[in-house]
């Protein structure tokens, strides 16, 4: 493969921090732009060139085209006295860096951007880091790799479930069942002790059990001990949970310890099919989902169960810059009144939500599964939103929810993509 290798230095004396140099054209438009000349790289290196702007550099890296400021530049450098390795955070501080400032020199081989700053201080960076760094190359990625599903989809793909000594006592069982959870946002774990404390060792073994305002391992019937729908016998439409929390938890498990009687299944519905279907008929449905603020309220006034719980976010959360959706917030039972945009927005804001609603209900994307002792099963809370038909006689379930943040942990340490 050939390159485009550019060497330039703009040479001349050094001045102190965010000084303008007089040989830097004023007006606007690039500091210098020179003819590339060609030379024979390694094959396996990426086409690469570059152009000086007055306030950042230009630089094309294989088919990236990156452009990053000189704060950036300065800010993110990975030296020794500006970055600790072994802790993995910055040393810098960032507030000292001129916000005018400008390399006094810049240099690009096959591999590597040079800079030399004002006070002599020398950057390096790996390109192959910038093109997966930059702005532009975190565009181009995604986040989250997952599998989107309907009913269909799931079943063909067989996806196993997890034996339990598997699950606790090897670290093969472990990650498969986070790969299957992390592209699926669904999976099992088979052979379990049909007990909440066996649940609750299940549940440490990959995070840390968030305690709420449920407890912290949640046992229920339909007793109607608690002021909320769950805790009946009625069937229960697809909802993600706790949209009331600032931020809904995470993951949710669930395991049926006993169950005498019929009905009862468990509805699962994968929330970013249905939302990638709404993209694709009616982009300005999904942005409208994704801007208006609700708000979501819990009010329990039961026994000696006293909360009022408010959270507030869109239905649809995106990250901004590759428009990549990581959170579903649907719950039609906890919606609060929308009080919070005008009115000719609301309106429009119907017929987005209407649009997802006729995705989430199609019966082609609802997959039923009869949960049954000894078989675990664990939701993401932030993409699939679970029901259930109702149901007669004594049935127990147990459960919890885990913390995000520990989930997806476990999983990049077993070097798994989350």
């Amino acid at each position: 493969m050939w390159c485009q290798k550019l060497v330039w230095l703009l040479r001349g004396r050094r001045g102190s921090t965010g000084r303008r140099w007089p040989w830097l054209p004023q007006g606007p438009g690039p500091v210098l732009a020179v003819p590339a000349r060609c030379q024979p790289t390694a094959p396996a290196s990426p086409c690469c060139a570059w152009q000086l702007h007055r306030d950042h550099l230009e630089l094309r890296y294989g088919s990236t085209v990156m452009r990053l400021d000189f704060v950036w530049l300065r800010d993110h450098c990975r030296s020794a006295s500006c970055y600790n390795t072994k802790t993995n955070q910055r040393s810098l501080d960032t507030a000292s860096v001129d916000l005018a400032i400008q390399p006094q020199a810049v240099r690009v081989d096959e591999t590597t951007l040079f800079l030399t700053w004002p006070d002599g201080h020398v950057t390096r960076y790996g390109l192959e880091w910038l093109a997966r760094n930059s702005y532009e190359g975190q565009k181009q990625q995604v986040m989250h790799p997952r599998i989107l599903w309907n009913a269909e989809i799931y079943q063909q793909a067989q996806v196993p479930s997890i034996d339990c000594q598997s699950f606790l006592e090897t670290d093969k069982g472990l990650k498969e069942f986070l790969q299957n959870f992390l592209l699926y946002g669904i999976a099992f774990v088979e052979n379990v002790t049909p007990t909440k404390e066996d649940t609750e060792i299940l549940a440490k073994r990959i995070s840390i059990i968030r305690e709420t305002i449920y407890g912290r391992m949640w046992y229920f019937t339909s007793d109607f001990s608690r002021g909320d729908t769950a805790y009946t016998k009625l069937a229960l439409d697809r909802h993600t949970d706790t949209t009331y929390f600032q931020e809904p938890c995470g993951i949710q498990v669930f395991h049926c310890l006993k169950h005498e009687g019929t009905g009862g299944r468990t509805l699962l519905v994968d929330g970013f099919h249905a939302a990638e279907r709404v993209l694709r008929q009616a982009p300005e449905h999904f942005e409208l989902l994704a801007k208006v603020p609700l708000k979501h309220e819990y009010v329990e006034n039961v026994g000696g169960c006293h909360n009022h719980m408010i959270g507030v976010g869109p239905v649809l959360n995106v990250y901004p810059w590759n428009n990549e959706l990581y959170l579903i917030r649907y719950n039609n039972y906890d919606r609060a009144v929308i009080n919070t945009v005008p009115h000719d927005v609301v309106r429009r804001w119907y017929h987005a939500h209407r649009a997802l609603t006729a995705e989430l209900r199609r019966p082609d994307n609802e997959l039923w599964v009869k949960l049954k002792p000894g078989k675990v099963l664990f939701v993401d809370n932030w993409r699939v939103l679970h029901g259930r038909e109702a149901f007669t006689g004594y049935r127990q379930l147990c459960g919890c929810y885990l913390t995000r943040d520990d989930v997806l942990n476990t999983a990049r340490l077993l070097g798994l993509q989350a």
